[in-house]
């Protein structure tokens, strides 16, 4: 014999006020939860983007970023002469060496943050196709001319087609804004390799970007370089590569987010705690009626352990109701090559279901103690209960 749903919902209907306590706090746990991993997922998922399985990025063997990297234009051209690099149309290596520098600009909120510069060249844009110059035009090779990432136009101060940024003292002028497809290059400023280079007194390369023939022989590629000691190379898939560059912070808001988590959700265990053990001292006559009409303990142990489910899903939901609008949010945080990364906040399904999942354990580690006293009070006690 098990009493009806109703029963435990009408139960919790007469005790709102206690309800509607335990169910506000499971719900900003979740969604505080929901949002600090939002904010992983976005910085994850903006480096995810930067990179193809098609292409593969080489930096000097050792390097931990694409800045403490270097490559000499002699190495730059025998990779280029590499059989496994696909060429295009005019049977032109696609292969792209990058110089990458970073400089202090100025945000909107006036803070200074280090921004990454990058000298590429026009085959930049055959090996990473999917930049693609939005707004303007794309610079001019041998001009002071640059064009910036989306999110740099959103967040730096005084970015505008038209308008000169100064970079090593040197007036830069702005011609166009490019996408990225929301990864971490619309951080970036572009420019032309062999201006930007003699700029900041800069020689050779830190990386170069390669579209092979068959993405299946970067391993071998790596072998190769690694067996000459003339080179002194690595190549890994691009996508992997810049995956392992938001290990670290990515990590780090992973950390704040169970740290933060587990901090909330012990105190969101015990006021649900407190709730129902409130609920099982208010209804200790009920209880002894229960028990006197036939229901066995462990149906009184079920029902009790049944409405602290109920209060955490629905504390579950509504705080990722509450989360919700974080999707798309702007952010920043470092990034690689010491410089900020702009990304937005990626509300995934994986999320809410690992939250409605934290949901449901504060709900039963709240309730079972409750209901295991709710259990075990004697029938007459429960009957003389004013």
């Amino acid at each position: 014999m098990v009493p009806p749903l109703s029963y435990n919902i009408r139960s919790l209907y007469v005790r709102r006020r206690m309800t509607a306590l335990a169910i506000a706090v499971i719900a900003l746990v979740v969604a505080v939860l929901v949002v600090l991993i939002a904010m992983a997922d976005g910085f994850r998922t903006a480096l995810r983007a930067t990179g193809s399985t098609a292409n593969a990025i080489v930096t000097q063997r050792g390097s931990n970023s694409e800045l403490t990297s270097s490559i000499g234009r002699d190495s730059a051209q025998a990779l280029t002469d590499d059989p496994r690099i696909a060429h295009d149309e005019n049977d032109r290596a696609l292969a792209s060496p990058e110089l990458i520098t970073v400089a202090s600009l100025r945000r909107k909120d006036g803070k200074d943050v280090n921004t990454t510069v990058r000298g590429v060249s026009p085959m930049a844009f055959e090996v990473h196709n999917r930049i693609t110059v939005a707004d303007g035009r794309n610079f001019r090779p041998g001009l002071d001319e640059v064009i910036v990432g989306r999110r740099v136009l959103q967040r730096m101060d005084g970015m505008a087609i038209g308008r000169s940024l100064t970079l090593q003292r040197r007036d830069w002028k702005i011609v166009g804004v490019f996408d990225a497809a929301g990864s971490a290059f619309e951080s970036e400023i572009w420019g032309d390799a062999d201006v930007i280079g003699p700029a900041f007194n800069r020689e050779g390369y830190q990386s170069m970007t390669l579209r092979m023939r068959d993405p299946s022989q970067i391993g071998a590629l790596d072998t190769d370089l690694a067996h000459n000691p003339r080179l002194h190379l690595q190549a890994i898939e691009e996508r992997r590569y810049y995956e392992d560059q938001s290990g670290a912070v990515a990590g780090q808001l992973v950390g704040l987010a169970s740290f933060v988590a587990i901090v909330m959700g012990i105190g969101a265990v015990f006021g649900a705690m407190n709730t129902m053990y409130a609920l099982v001292a208010a209804r200790t006559r009920e209880i002894g009626t229960l028990r006197a009409l036939g229901f066995p303990r462990a149906v009184i142990l079920t029902t009790f352990v049944l409405e602290s489910i109920f209060l955490a899903i629905v504390g579950g939901a509504i705080g990722c109701l509450i989360a919700w609008p974080a999707n798309g949010i702007s952010s920043a945080t470092g990034g690689p090559n010491f410089s900020e990364v702009a990304f937005a906040f990626h509300v995934s399904g994986t999320s809410l279901a690992v939250a409605m999942g934290f949901a449901l354990t504060m709900g039963i580690a709240g309730g079972v103690l409750p209901a295991l006293r709710a259990a075990r009070i004697p029938i007459t006690a429960a009957l003389r209960d004013p």
